[in-house]
């Protein structure tokens, strides 16, 4: 049974707006109602009057592996019901599962899983599939299995789409590679993000990718051509070229700290994604993990290959916001933009991303650190600290 509840007093920030404090009534999954001292009665009212509290968009993160011991490409029920039932003690109420570079048949059977997948009420929503590799560069391989490498195929992507029940919602893709550009116009004209990642492609040939349909870079700065003076590359294009959505890993791993603050301060907020990349070792103790047959070694700050490559993450998405907000100084907007609104803008959403009367009831309450105290996943308390249970 849907139960109601009444936030009262608390500070709501939406992308590309001012600060608000107000009510808001949650009722059947949606956003019933916001305004002034609404007296609605409901099944849980919590009043955050005197407590800095802000209300934000529940976190969509679009590159996500895995979380607690759970991958996509394990291919089973519950694998993904494990990593939907992790997130929302983060802030994420919705993501793509990722899948990575593997054999057709490992991919296959990840993508079919995930098409018969169903959240529950209390679990992050799973928007759909971002399909990582393996259409992309020998050269930015990364924690991708070379061996299983192959040029961009259409009657393969296509074979995948119809077994996801075309759920595929994003692929990343080195535009060099042969038939890439034409791969990435058939993905533009079937509502497919294409995302440059992996890639060590030439500053021209990202515009020639552009002007085919591709509006997005997968994790900024890693396993892409560099900036040099000479040669600006992946890099930037993705600083340069307005049309590109940025995806940014910030748990100063991956990127060092200012590395952040300089894609926040040239990019901006309304082009970058907060993303995790995360590996099932995310929450988990250090030790060794499986990623696609490898063995990774994790630590409390990373996860890397047995050649020192970084595999993935161990990041949360309220770690991603924390940094960002701690060493950029940003908005609780600007932050609303880059942790959920801007995701739901290159995934077509109107009903997510938003906190607006009407749309989904995704949502999260932080405290003015930007610690998560409650999230709230289409109407559904799936996590609360005690004092708000």
């Amino acid at each position: 049974m849907d139960k109601t509840v009444l936030l009262s007093n608390v500070t709501i920030a939406n992308a590309g707006t001012e600060n608000r404090v107000a009510d808001l009534f949650v009722q059947g999954g949606k956003i019933k109602e916001i305004g002034q001292n609404l007296s609605q009665k409901a099944d849980l009212r919590i009043d955050a009057s005197g407590k800095n509290w802000v209300v934000l968009p529940g976190f969509i993160d679009v590159h996500i592996h895995g979380s607690s011991g759970f991958d996509t490409m394990d291919a089973t029920p519950e694998a993904l019901d494990g990593l939907a039932s992790s997130l929302p003690k983060e802030g994420t109420t919705s993501f793509l599962a990722t899948t990575m570079t593997q054999s057709d048949e490992a991919i296959s059977k990840a993508l079919q899983n995930a098409g018969a997948f169903q959240a529950s009420e209390q679990q992050a929503e799973m928007l759909g599939v971002h399909l990582e590799g393996p259409f992309i560069s020998p050269e930015m391989a990364g924690a991708q299995p070379p061996e299983h490498i192959i040029a961009p195929a259409l009657s393969l992507f296509g074979k995948w789409q119809e077994l996801s029940g075309k759920r595929i919602k994003q692929v990343t893709i080195a535009p060099e590679a042969e038939g890439a550009i034409d791969f990435i116009s058939a993905l533009e004209q079937d509502g497919v993000i294409a995302s440059i990642g992996h890639s060590n492609a030439s500053f021209e040939k990202v515009q020639e990718a552009i002007a085919a349909g591709a509006n997005q870079v997968t994790h900024l700065y890693n396993q892409m051509s560099p900036f040099h003076h000479r040669s600006p590359g992946v890099v930037g294009a993705a600083f340069l070229e307005e049309s590109l959505s940025v995806e940014l890993i910030a748990d100063f791993v991956h990127s060092h700290q200012q590395s952040v603050r300089l894609a926040y301060e040239q990019i901006g907020a309304d082009r970058l994604l907060l993303i995790t990349d995360a590996m099932r070792a995310k929450g988990l103790a250090s030790g060794t993990y499986d990623l696609g047959g490898q063995d990774v070694q994790v630590s409390e700050r990373d996860a890397r290959l047995p050649n020192g490559s970084l595999a993935g993450s161990i990041l949360t998405m309220e770690t991603a916001a924390k940094n960002v907000k701690a060493i950029t100084h940003c908005t609780w907007a600007e932050l609303a933009a880059m942790t959920s609104a801007n995701a739901a803008r290159q995934l077509g959403l109107e009903h997510k991303g938003v906190i607006a009367a009407g749309k989904d009831a995704d949502l999260v309450i932080l405290d003015d650190e930007a610690n998560v105290l409650m999230t709230l996943c289409r109407g559904h308390i799936a996590y609360a600290k005690e004092e708000l249970q």
